[in-house]
């Protein structure tokens, strides 16, 4: 496949000699596109070497060949690693400063992008905006991830591995039908429990990370029903189309319990990605609660704990059936949450558990998740952390890596 691989201007860039090598290595064409400050960090030398191409910078190397033109539309795959905050800025306003800049306005190849800058620069408000406006374009994310970052500083910033980065690479080249023949169900959104006949109980949850698991099935070959409680709008435009999905809407914990079983009892594998309240009011009326019927200053409801879906679905499971659940927590800190996955994974009696801190900036109404996944035993078996849906294709990999 010809891959080219765009470097811009930062420290980072180190790591991208070692991913063009591994892309190299696995047989793919790769040309490298720099930015001139990219070779202040590692030299034109170094990209012709490892790439086996020549390499510039300029719209105005190989006129006669339309270079600009050119490794746009050769492109199977364009990845930006490291990609700066200038350079996402320069890609959301579609701005044609160099090859690079014009090799992204002409391609048509998927697009995967490595962010990596310092902490500040990646929580601002403009960057954040420019990330959204690229993913509703349809470009890859991968990263950043936490960790140390130049001068000393630690936080989220740091460009993912070049393992990683090419990991997701070779999978947008090579569309997977690595599901295909399985039945899965997945659950999403949150459960409404009524408290009367106007209010309810309710989460935050948005729907869109179990609507990302329902596509990546999909996708990769599997038939799916998606159960899904309350979800955003348009949480569920893309799975809707779907000629391998269908949905079934729900409320109430026991309506998505009842749904869950039904389906469970043909699927090869189930993933429980909905939000499901805990409890549910004891008795609901079937009038309005009015202050005017309330006999003092405040309201006291009775509550009652709701069946736990995932424990009834993991103890009744078939022979073969892989089970998945999810688990948002509010932890102080990594090992906090793994603590919790493992306590979770241990009750629910799972095969996988994906946990995630949905307390951060990430999970719960946000296009991103960052999250761990243990098996049952509490083992951690995979890392994540990028869009939703680049994490429901690390979970299948997980769920594949099981049933084998």
């Amino acid at each position: 496949m010809f891959i080219v691989v765009g470097v811009t201007g930062g420290i980072a860039a180190y790591k991208t000699v070692h991913l063009v090598r591994l892309l190299v290595t696995r047989g793919h064409d790769v040309h490298v596109v720099p930015t001139e400050d990219a070779l202040r960090f590692v030299g034109l030398t170094t990209w012709e070497a490892i790439s086996r191409h020549p390499v510039t910078t300029s719209v105005h190397d190989d006129v006669a060949e339309v270079r600009h033109v050119a490794l746009g539309r050769s492109a199977d795959l364009v990845v930006v690693a490291p990609a700066t905050a200038n350079t996402l800025a320069g890609m959301a306003a579609g701005l044609a400063r160099d090859l690079l800049g014009t090799t992204l306005l002409a391609t048509s190849a998927p697009v995967l992008v490595a962010p990596a800058m310092h902490t500040e620069m990646w929580n601002h408000p403009a960057t954040r905006a420019n990330v959204e406006t690229l993913r509703a374009r349809g470009v890859h994310l991968i990263g950043p991830e936490s960790g140390p970052l130049t001068g000393g500083d630690s936080g989220p910033g740091r460009m993912s591995e070049p393992e990683a980065i090419a990991a997701v690479a070779l999978a947008l080249l090579a569309p997977r039908a690595d599901l295909d023949g399985l039945i899965v169900a997945v659950s999403t959104g949150g459960t409404r429990e009524p408290i009367d006949p106007v209010r309810f109980l309710g989460n935050r949850s948005s729907g869109r990370q179990g609507a990302a698991v329902a596509l990546a099935a999909a996708d990769r070959g599997a038939r799916v029903v998606l159960v899904a409680a309350h979800v955003d709008d348009g949480a569920l435009a893309e799975a809707a189309l779907h000629p391998r999905i269908r949905i079934e809407r729900v409320n109430t914990a026991v309506e998505l319990e009842a749904a869950m079983e039904r389906e469970a009892a043909g699927a090869d594998a189930v993933v429980m990605v909905a939000a499901v309240a805990d409890y549910r009011a004891a008795h609901v009326p079937d009038r309005k609660l009015s202050k005017e019927d309330a006999e003092g200053p405040g309201l006291t409801l009775e509550l009652v704990r709701t069946p736990d879906v995932l424990v009834g679905l993991a103890e009744r499971r078939r022979g073969g059936q892989t089970i998945v659940g999810f688990a948002a927590e509010t932890a102080a800190g990594e090992d906090d949450l793994l603590a919790r996955a493992r306590r979770k994974a241990a009750r629910k009696g799972v095969d996988l558990l994906v946990a995630n801190d949905v307390a951060g900036a990430t999970g719960f109404g946000t296009a991103d998740n960052d999250v761990v996944v243990i098996d049952g035993a509490g083992e951690v078996v995979a890392r994540a952390r990028g869009t939703k849906r680049e994490i429901a294709d690390v979970v299948w990999g997980a769920v594949l890596t099981r049933r084998a």
